[in-house]
Order: structure tokens, then C-alpha cells, then sequence
């Protein structure tokens, strides 16, 4: 038997790491920890490490990795503990590893995610700012190295799932006409708009199907967190924005349709659980068992659609914006969106001034070609200023 798969699981202590190493659990002779990383959870990420002692443990801070090295010690476990971005690059590109999932949140994820993509890793991608910062070089790092790459999102899963084997053709060229990315539409879908204003953290946090960190909740309350996947679809399967089309479905049951120029629309079904996901791509092409329990139709009975209103959902209309702009537009779409959204969970703005924030930066900022990832960098730093600006403005 060939030796176990090591993985690096880089944001372990978030839902999506914590459902990846519930599927890694379940196959001890197929996969392997090598690298576990947290950010402010440190107590969380020392039990991991005690359950699956890998070879290594990143932290952010020096201070904090000392206190983690004594426990690890005091505990009898040889985990060697690194430190910041740097720690991450490397468990990201050991030679050793196999295969990274790369489920850090936001522009934190976008260098180490790029190191275990040029050191030819398969990747597990549930970062989706990656690609939504810097598209084309990222896509250009994975031909250039030969990396695998392969989504976690539900929805970009579901459509890798639903389109033939040679889609890196073209769509054209396969015959798919457009791709339906759904989304539940979160908790405010059929809150009055007028309610919008006062709503709470809690209140957008508070997902109807999915469980997820605060800040892609509130992703999800507003959409962009659909907006940022509309724009991930367009450079993992090299659509235009035009051929992404967001459909609503609050049962969260379909999660994402192929549309075929024959008038065949292939679906990917299954119960809302990252672990389905997770479990395709680590075994890809093959299939395991994900812990997730079968789905019955009979329970759902139903399944319901309709399309977004981009009245009540701005920051959908402002992605799909980006998308088209290109360049430096989605980077600094994305960073906007993290400021307003931390200010919004501070209490420091209300829900509907999120999208007011990310409107004022893209109109202040021109766009500007994007050809190295300094390029994208300062896009991301400009947007921030931007926004912070706005607060200051604001008395925020």
C-alpha cells in the first residue's frame, strides 16, 4: 500500500478546516496531516494538533507561537510550530505535501495559496479571493506549474461536477451556453427593505442552512459572497460574466446547474454539508465516503428558484460590475468588502452601508491593468485606504 497522502490544511480552525479534517479522519490510511495553520483560535488549533499531530503548526504572531510550542511540548508532541506568511508559503510547498486546502479567509490566503500552486501542489481552493484578486496570474501559475486545481465552494464543486472532462476547451467548444450559480439568498431575502437598516451581526450571521464564519455569513447576507463566486466561475472555467447567471434557491438543495446548448441542464444535488465537496476533491476522480447522510427527496418535497433582486442585494450588481471591469477591479471590489464588513461586525455601520462603502471606492479608484501580483497588491491597499476613508468621513 502506497503511503498516506499528506496534507496541509491552511485555516484549520475555520468551518471549512474543521470539515476537512472530519473527512481526512475517516480515511487514516489515505491521508495524512502535515500542516495545520490558525489564526486567533489557538487553543482550538492546540486540540487539533493534539488529535492529528502534524508535522507542523502555523501561527501569526512569534508570541503566540511560543506559547503554542510549550503546550505541544508539554502535551509529548513534536509538532514544530512556524511563524506568519512565511510559515505558511512553506507548509504550503513542502515537497513533501501532496495537497493543500487553502480555506484561509480573504486577501490573507492569496501568497501561500500562489506558493503551493507554483510548487505544483494539488489545491484545494474554499479561498476564493485568490482568484478573485488575481485571476489570470494565478490561472497562469497553475498551467505554468501543472498544479491541480479543484474548488470547494458547493457551487463551483457542483459545476466542476456537472461539466465534461475537456471544459478547459472552452465552453463554446464543449457546448455549454451558460452556467447557474445558486445561492439561498441568506437570512434577509424576504426582509422588508426597510428593516435593512437596523438589522444585526447576529442577525446576518444567523445562515438558514449553511454554517460558516462571520464574515462569509455576511458575505452571504448581502451576496457578495455570490458575487465574488460569480467572478472565481468566470476564470475557473473561462466563462464571460454574461455567461454566469445567479439563480436563487433557498432550499440550498441544487447546488449549482450546467446549461448545454442541446437544452440539457445537468444538476449537482445533495444535502447542504461542506463535507460533500471537500470529500470529492480530495479523491478525485474517485469517490469516498464524506460522513454526509444521503439526501431525501421525500423530506424536501419541493424546490424553489427566482431571480435576485439587485435592489435588495447592491453588491451583487456591484461584482458583477467588477467582473466585466476586470484588472484591478475585483481586488479592490474584495477589499472593500473586508473593511466594510469588519465595520459592519464591529457595530461601526449598518448592514446596507456595506455596499455604500464598496460603490464610493470603485468609483474613486480608475481601474488599472493587472500584470504582477505587486499590481494587485497595491490595488488592494489603495481600496483599503479608500474605505477607511469613508469611515473616517463618517465618524465610523
Amino acid at each position: 500500500m502506497s503511503r498516506p497522502q499528506q496534507i496541509t490544511v491552511l485555516g484549520a480552525t475555520g468551518s471549512i478546516g474543521l470539515s476537512t479534517l472530519d473527512v481526512i479522519a475517516r480515511h487514516p490510511t489515505r491521508y495524512q496531516v502535515f500542516a495545520l495553520s490558525g489564526f486567533t483560535r489557538l487553543s482550538e488549533l492546540l486540540a487539533l494538533c493534539v488529535r492529528h499531530t502534524p508535522r507542523f503548526a502555523v501561527v501569526p504572531q512569534a508570541s503566540a507561537a511560543r506559547t503554542l510550542q510549550d503546550d505541544l511540548r508539554a502535551a509529548g508532541l513534536s509538532t514544530r510550530v512556524l511563524v506568519g506568511e512565511d510559515g505558511l508559503c512553506q507548509v504550503a510547498s513542502d515537497p513533501e505535501v501532496d495537497a493543500v486546502m487553502a480555506a484561509i479567509v480573504g486577501a490573507a490566503g492569496l501568497r501561500p495559496t500562489l506558493a503551493a500552486v507554483e510548487a505544483g501542489k494539488k489545491i484545494l481552493l474554499a479561498n476564493k479571493e485568490a482568484l478573485v484578486m488575481s485571476g489570470a496570474l494565478f490561472m497562469q501559475a497553475v498551467r505554468k506549474s501543472g498544479s491541480v486545481l479543484l474548488p470547494i465552494d458547493s457551487e463551483h464543486n457542483a459545476i466542476f461536477q456537472c461539466m465534461p472532462q475537456d471544459f478547459a476547451r472552452g465552453l463554446g467548444a464543449v457546448g455549454v451556453r451558460r452556467i447557474l450559480l445558486t445561492a439561498s439568498g441568506g437570512p434577509f431575502r424576504q426582509t422588508p427593505m426597510a428593516e435593512l437598516a437596523h438589522v444585526t451581526p447576529d442577525q446576518a450571521c444567523a445562515h438558514p442552512n449553511w454554517s460558516m464564519g462571520r464574515k462569509i455569513s455576511v458575505d452571504s447576507a448581502s451576496m457578495m459572497n455570490k458575487g465574488l463566486e460569480l467572478i472565481e466561475a468566470c476564470w475557473l472555467f473561462d466563462a464571460r460574466p454574461s455567461q454566469v447567471e445567479v439563480v436563487i434557491h433557498p432550499q440550498s438543495v441544487i447546488h449549482s446547474l450546467v446549461d448545454y446548448i442541446d437544452g440539457s441542464v445537468l444538476a449537482q444535488l445533495g444535502n447542504p454539508d461542506m463535507r460533500t465537496p471537500i470529500a470529492n476533491a480530495l479523491a478525485w476522480p474517485e469517490r469516498i465516503d464524506s460522513g454526509v447522510a444521503p439526501l431525501d427527496l421525500f423530506a424536501i418535497a419541493r424546490l424553489d428558484f427566482q431571480a435576485p433582486d439587485e435592489e435588495r442585494f447592491p453588491c451583487l450588481r456591484l461584482a458583477r460590475q467588477a467582473a466585466e471591469a476586470g484588472n484591478s477591479a475585483p481586488a479592490m471590489l474584495n477589499a472593500a468588502n473586508e473593511v466594510a464588513v469588519a465595520a459592519f461586525l464591529d457595530g461601526r455601520v449598518r448592514y446596507p452601508e456595506i455596499a455604500s462603502i464598496i460603490e464610493e471606492v470603485l468609483n474613486l479608484e480608475p481601474v488599472v491593468v493587472v500584470e504582477d501580483l505587486e499590481a494587485v497588491f497595491t490595488a488592494d491597499a489603495k481600496a483599503r485606504v479608500l474605505a477607511g476613508q469613508w469611515l473616517s468621513r463618517h465618524g465610523r
